[in-house]
């Protein structure tokens, strides 16, 4: 279940809906946007996302070509034919005919998926009737490309329209001769034309010439200047289209009915084509809204968790977009593998906190509600079975609440339905009321939350609730960044330490005066006021060293394209190598060959020659050549070329890589051989050794060592952890304690 009933107000959800309603394209489908709702079976929402995200592909995909039709809503009819004697008039027909060839198009479209690309999609081919297309052939045989029924749909039908034509014919020629005389003899204007009344065919004229004409009056202009007359001469010919025209509509009613008798055993059928349809333009309009997001099917887990990279609140998203913009992502993990089930945000005013919490309750909501949602493909997420939202001002004069009664309330209800598959979100916790007990109050109310197993983000300024996060297990401090320089919030999610308030230096800005600020801070104490100076500190140091990492990572991988590079070219060469050898073997083979078989021919001629001098002298000669040509290596030649080409290639390499050899070298030049934790926090003392070893990696250290001391024993476990995963990827070689002499185990040697 969700809390309060109008969560969706709270989240603004609406503005959702209203774009999947735009994005349908009947009426049918925006039932389906109407009837959305927050789901908690784990196969339903799976199904739903996957589904969805299928259809995102295949939109995405020109070659695919996803089919366009109309779909028109039959229901009312549809019911109306289930009574004997009633039947379909010519539109309902043809937008059945519509709706139904649209059904069979797509039918044949998911049945031409490939099945292990879009399973989802292509489950839907084969659930249609055969009965489907029957009904579109019946149809298609009565009406034309237009909606009206063909004159062949009946011997009498085409009989009776022929009557008519040849009536109508001989009226307008009657007419015409009627209108010609009155023009000679000036009874009527020269322009004057024939025109209807009331489905006969009239002449207007003056009401002066009315006895002239002589026949009967229809119907006169509002001016009384104009009367309109069916002339006796057309009266009878007029008589008999009415008469024909009746029969018509009668054949007409008489080939619908029996069209529609022939509809009436598929209505079922036809029904369940349409429920298809409906489901169909739905999940295209969440396709379409996923691609305007940028929004995806994450992988999903049974279990209940965050795990987003770099969501974006949906809302805020599509309105930045429209000005050009970007929404500053945020990423979060709680639960699941995570020990961590508690998230308590901190931070100035203005600064971001409600839309932190506000980005966790749309997305969640979304993704149970079949939504795509905006984070990164690295991102994992967890079905819960409530989801409980306090935010917001909740003050009610009818029931006599004040806005900390409507939070206690909340809390109450909170407390009552929290179990480990529920989520629960509260702005600005232990607000509105006198802050020690307040503070007390919601400290209480939070660890008895937590006891629970639930999964929480709440927002604070309070000192307590950022102090129980630090010191219990399984929560955890989160700060909203704020640029203490330029005094504006960055709207980054920073989780491991409280944010700071920055009540100073916003009061400063603004202009306080400086003698308010000074007693303030006398009031509130140093002590306090240092807390909030570390708790700054601590997020800028934190900014720092992330920047600097991203700054190694990137000159790493950097690094990494490079040896990659190299490691290509040298595979190449040594290919190279192997081939030119090989060659060269291969044609020294032929010459020792091809001498040996000149050795053994001239052999043979001195021999037939009785040793002739002469011939003697020209064998010799030719051997002499021989010898000559593979001493010299004329058919080696080619060989050398090959080697000093490599030469060449192998001389270039170090110009390529001058600008990977002077980064290097700037490292190596700086490249502090101990790195010193003692003292530091958990999360700071990792950041510094995954940075540190990063930079001895890079620049071939050999050995590094890592001073984290004894105490608690937390760093070096941490350390060790660390380095377990390094050498698991074979980047070190081991590590090991120091000398008993020199620290022992509260030191880490690292060889590289």
């Amino acid at each position: 279940m969700v809390y309060p009933n109008n969560i969706e107000q709270k989240i603004d959800f609406q503005v959702l809906r209203d774009r999947l309603n735009a994005a349908c394209s009947s009426s049918l489908g925006r039932e389906q946007v109407q009837a959305m709702q927050f789901e908690t079976d784990y196969e339903t929402v799976c199904t739903r996302l996957k589904e969805t995200q299928e259809m995102l592909y295949v939109l995405s995909d020109a070659s695919l070509s996803f089919p366009q039709g109309e779909i028109h809503d039959m229901r009312e009819a549809l019911s109306r034919i289930r009574v004997e004697g009633l039947y379909m008039d010519e539109q309902e027909l043809f937008h059945l005919q519509k709706t139904l060839a649209y059904a069979s198009d797509l039918e044949t479209f998911f049945a031409g998926l490939d099945g292990e690309r879009f399973p989802y999609l292509h489950r839907w081919a084969g659930e249609q009737s055969s009965a489907i297309g029957q009904v579109v052939s019946l149809i298609v045989r009565v009406l034309d490309r237009y909606g009206s029924l063909k004159d062949s749909a009946s011997a009498e039908l085409a009989r009776i329209r022929h009557d008519l034509q040849q009536a109508q014919g001989a009226v307008g020629r009657a007419i015409q001769a009627v209108l010609k005389r009155a023009q000679a003899e000036g009874w009527v204007e020269k322009d004057t034309a024939p025109t209807l009344r009331e489905g006969r065919l009239v002449l207007p004229v003056p009401p002066m010439s009315r006895r002239k004409i002589g026949g009967i009056v229809h119907d006169e202009s509002a001016s009384g200047k104009t009367v309109f007359i069916e002339p006796q001469e057309v009266v009878e010919a007029n008589n008999r289209i009415r008469s024909l025209e009746a029969e018509e509509k009668r054949e007409k009613i008489r080939i619908l009915m029996d069209i529609t008798s022939q509809i009436r055993p598929y209505v079922p059928e036809i029904e369940t084509a349409g429920s298809r349809l409906a489901r169909v333009d739905f999940v295209r309009a969440k396709a379409m809204l996923g691609r305007q997001l940028g929004a995806i099917a994450p992988e999903m887990s049974d279990r209940p968790m965050l795990d987003w990279q770099d969501a974006r609140h949906a809302i805020l998203y599509l309105r930045l977009q429209s000005e050009a913009r970007e929404a500053v992502p945020m990423s979060i993990r709680l639960g699941g593998e995570e020990k961590n089930r508690l998230l308590v945000v901190s931070g100035p005013n203005a600064g971001g906190k409600s839309v932190c919490l506000k980005t966790v309750a749309l997305t969640q909501y979304m993704l149970q509600c079949g939504l795509l949602v905006p984070v990164s493909e690295a991102s994992k997420a967890g079905i819960f079975r409530h989801i409980l939202l306090d935010i917001g001002d909740e003050q009610s004069l009818q029931d006599d609440l004040s806005t900390y009664s409507s939070h206690l309330r909340n809390m109450k209800t909170f407390v009552r339905l929290a179990d480990s598959r529920t989520l629960y979100l509260i702005d600005e916790m232990g607000g509105g009321t006198e802050p020690t007990i307040g503070g007390a109050i919601a400290e209480a109310t939070l660890s008895e939350l937590h006891k629970t197993g639930a999964i929480g983000v709440v927002t604070t300024h309070y000192a307590n609730l950022k102090h129980l996060a630090e010191r219990e297990e399984g929560m955890v401090n989160g700060a909203m960044l704020y640029d203490r320089g330029a005094l504006r919030p960055l709207f980054q999610l920073s989780i491991g330490q409280a944010g700071s308030s920055f009540a100073l230096e916003i009061a400063r800005q603004i202009g306080l005066p400086e003698t308010i600020i000074h007693d303030a801070t006398t009031l509130v104490g140093e002590e306090h006021i240092d807390y909030d100076k570390q708790l700054q500190d601590i997020a800028r140091d934190k900014r720092y060293w992330e920047n600097k990492r991203q700054s190694i990572r990137q000159k790493e991988k950097h690094l990494e394209e490079k040896i990659a590079y190299y490691e290509q070219e040298i595979a190449g060469l040594k290919a190279k190598k192997k081939q030119v050898l090989a060659e060269a073997k291969e044609q020294a083979a032929d010459i020792l060959q091809q001498s040996n078989a000149t050795i053994e021919r001239t052999i043979r001629e001195i021999k037939e020659s009785g040793a002739d001098k002469q011939r003697t002298r020209k064998a010799r000669e030719k051997i002499e050549v021989m010898k000559q040509k593979v001493s010299e290596g004329k058919e080696e030649k080619k060989v050398m070329r090959d080697f000093s080409e490599l030469k060449k290639m192998a001389k270039s390499m170090p110009s390529v890589s001058q600008s990977v050899q002077n980064t290097i070298r700037s490292h190596k030049l700086n490249f502090e051989r101990t790195i010193d934790l003692r003292g530091m926090r958990a999360d700071e003392a990792l950041e510094q050794v995954i940075a540190y070893m990063d930079t001895a990696i890079m620049v071939a250290a050999g050995s590094v060592t890592i001073l984290h001391g004894t105490g608690t024993g937390a760093l070096k476990q941490l350390t060790r952890d660390y380095l377990a995963g390094l050498k698991k990827k074979n980047r070190i070689v081991d590590y090991y304690d120091g000398d008993p002499n020199r620290g022992g185990a509260g030191i880490t040697i690292v060889e590289i």
